[in-house]
């Protein structure tokens, strides 16, 4: 069989459209690129609400949308709740995630180094909640005691990236670590709090189909495909019962597979001996690939799928997906707000300092002083580089509500009082985010060895 000669490689020149995309791409991989863009989105909302076309964003949002399938399935909402019931579904699927992988492989599989995040955790639940029923007790708005608990992890992790070098990379961890146990506190919240008109037969069938997913995982299954058809049964039995349907997608995460099918070693050994394969002299070159190399790069594709956890793998396909669809789409349905009308805004409205407060002040007093307890009761120990001066300023970071904050306003709240919360979570969240960023900005200093 005739070799060829070794020939020089010589990269391919990229195809036009990755060059017109490429400057896209390198922004979304910026750490602080999806809460620009949530940003823009806010701002965009909230323009729109007020501008002479303001009439048209609330009529959008409130258009019905009827999915009907026979008797089995009749859903009839507006636009809203779908994305608010539906697309978030998506996004609480991705936060179930995230917080599986913390507890198994993450900073919240031990104890000692979890503890931390945790203590600051409840602490800016806690207090920010406080801080609000304070100022509303006796009044129906208590009710909005857990608006101000939440955390927007894309924006404080956004804003932390935007200090470069500045942010240790304990500091990011702690962060992370925080804004996921905020998370399942906020669902937490969610499911026992804001649940109206218990459905308890739909509850049990969407635990049920909940129970199938469980099974999948210990038969073996690993088809995403899969998991997502038998989860929406999952989602809709929920959305019936009356427990928020968002609530199906945390619960749904939890069962997704975290273990691989093979080992890296293997995956090494196996994926070696087809490069082997694809590497054979072949007697003419041509455009495609041979048989025998297209073979081998299939198996390579297979190996490469079996290697990865299903659940690693999802989490990084919905990634994008959520972060640059599922919130700004949020944002926009959610976060605009008429300022005017004929009797203006009741700037004094217990709701909007409520919120605002809860998150200007529960928020970061709450993460440092719950942190300091922990700390001083030897509970935990603060990560190396880092003193409470990091803290307080990741406090007011963590002040940033917005998605998860104008969620369950939307829950708690309808008509006035949900503006007024809606203000509540823009002024507090803007606020407290500049104080930390300002804080950690002139606190901190850039790191040689990340530069």
């Amino acid at each position: 069989m005739a070799q060829l000669k070794p020939t020089k490689y010589q990269p391919l020149k990229p195809p036009p459209i990755e060059q017109l995309i490429k400057p896209f791409a390198l922004f979304a991989k910026q750490a602080s690129a999806g809460g620009i863009v949530l940003l823009a989105c806010a701002v965009i909302a909230l323009l729109w609400a007020n501008s002479p076309l303001g009439e048209y964003y609330f009529r959008l949002w409130s258009t019905p949308v009827e999915v009907r399938f026979g008797n089995l399935v009749d859903i009839d909402k507006p636009l809203l709740l779908w994305i608010n019931d539906g697309l978030m579904a998506v996004f609480f699927f991705l936060v179930g995630m995230e917080i599986k992988r913390e507890l198994l492989v993450g900073e919240l599989r031990s104890p000692r180094k979890a503890m931390l995040p945790m203590a600051a955790a409840v602490g800016g639940m806690v207090v920010p909640a406080l801080i609000y029923a304070s100022l509303n007790w006796g009044t129906p708005e208590v009710r909005g005691w857990g608006v101000p608990m939440a955390t927007d992890i894309a924006f404080a992790l956004g804003a932390l990236a935007l200090l470069g070098t500045r942010a240790p990379l304990a500091l990011k961890v702690f962060l992370t670590a925080l804004a996921i146990v905020d998370d399942l506190g906020a669902v937490l919240v969610i499911a026992l709090f804001y649940t109206e008109n218990l459905k308890v037969n739909a509850l049990l069938y969407s635990l049920l189909f909940w129970g199938a997913m469980i099974a999948m995982n210990r038969l073996g299954v690993r088809s995403g495909l899969a998991y997502f058809l038998v989860s929406v049964g999952m989602w809709y039995f929920m959305l019936k019962s009356g427990v928020h349907a968002t609530v199906a997608g945390v619960l749904g995460a939890f069962a997704i597979p975290v273990r691989s099918r093979i080992d890296p070693e293997l995956f090494i050994v196996r994926v070696r001996e087809y490069l082997n394969q694809f590497d054979q002299p072949v007697t003419e070159r041509t455009i495609i690939l041979s048989p025998e190399q297209q073979s081998a790069v299939e198996a390579i594709e297979r190996e490469a799928l079996r290697v990865q956890s299903p659940l690693q793998r999802l989490e990084h396909r919905l990634h994008y997906f959520v972060a640059f669809f599922v919130m700004p789409i949020f944002a926009l349905a959610n976060a605009g707000v008429a300022l005017g009308g004929e009797d203006g805004l009741n700037w004094t409205s217990r709701v909007i300092w409520g919120v605002a407060l809860g998150l200007l002040i529960g928020k970061p007093l709450g993460i440092a002083l719950f942190s300091w307890l922990a700390v001083r009761l030897g509970l935990a120990q603060l990560p190396q580089g880092i003193n409470f001066v990091h803290i307080v300023g990741v406090g007011f970071l963590g002040g940033i509500g917005f998605t998860m904050a104008l969620f369950i306003a939307g829950l708690a709240f309808r008509g006035d009082e949900l503006n007024y919360a809606k203000l509540g979570i823009l002024a507090g969240s803007a606020l407290a985010g500049a104080i930390g960023f300002m804080m950690l900005r002139i606190w901190t200093k850039p790191q040689p060895h990340l530069e």
